[in-house]
């Protein structure tokens, strides 16, 4: 059984189950108990009885971006980009422009002017690096310290919300399958 998140951007991503089917698709229980979908309150609310394995994995993705553009615009409108910079740069612990850019997926010169408006922001420290003077050292200051955690709590706390909504049974098999396919990413 696998979880499908549709979400909107007003509410709290809900959260339907879904089971694996044999040919590759997934079907929420009603689906199950030979209800078409169409007429039920979940027909009504435009969730599909049959999905695919892609439609689940890019409504998880939908669900963390929600949260994350959730939080962003709670904590004043920071860009994802300005906020993938600076959890980049916290774990880096310190990095140079060209570190940073490749820790982001991006150009030299894209991360220059983004790293100028974070110190502008007074989020991100720049200074010349103590082994090579032409060089720059960026880390983060405590402003952005303190920002970042404010960020994380906010997402955390928005997904709880969405955890919640399973049956409390199903949510430690769901967090361990989260954090397997985090691990997996990560390997």
């Amino acid at each position: 059984m696998q979880l499908l998140a549709d979400s909107n951007a007003t509410t709290v991503p809900k959260v339907v189950q879904v089971h694996a089917h044999r040919h590759g698709r997934l079907t929420t229980p009603s689906a199950q108990a030979g209800a078409a979908g169409r007429g039920t309150a979940a027909g009504r609310r435009g969730i599909v009885a049959t999905v695919s394995e892609e439609a689940v994995l890019l409504a998880v993705a939908r669900m963390a971006m929600d949260a994350s553009v959730r939080a962003s615009g709670e904590l004043g409108g920071l860009s994802p980009v300005q906020l993938r910079a600076l959890t980049a740069l916290r774990q880096l612990a310190e990095a140079n422009l060209a570190q940073l850019a490749e820790e982001m997926g991006v150009t030299v010169s894209t991360t220059s002017r983004l790293v100028d408006r974070l110190v502008a922001a007074d989020w991100v420290h720049r200074a010349p690096s103590p082994h090579n003077r032409r060089e720059i050292r960026l880390t983060l200051t405590d402003g952005g310290k303190r920002l970042l955690r404010r960020y994380d709590r906010r997402r955390v706390e928005l997904l709880k919300e969405c955890l919640e909504r399973l049956p409390a049974e199903r949510q430690e098999t769901v967090l361990q399958a989260l954090a397997d396919l985090t691990q997996a990413a990560h390997a």
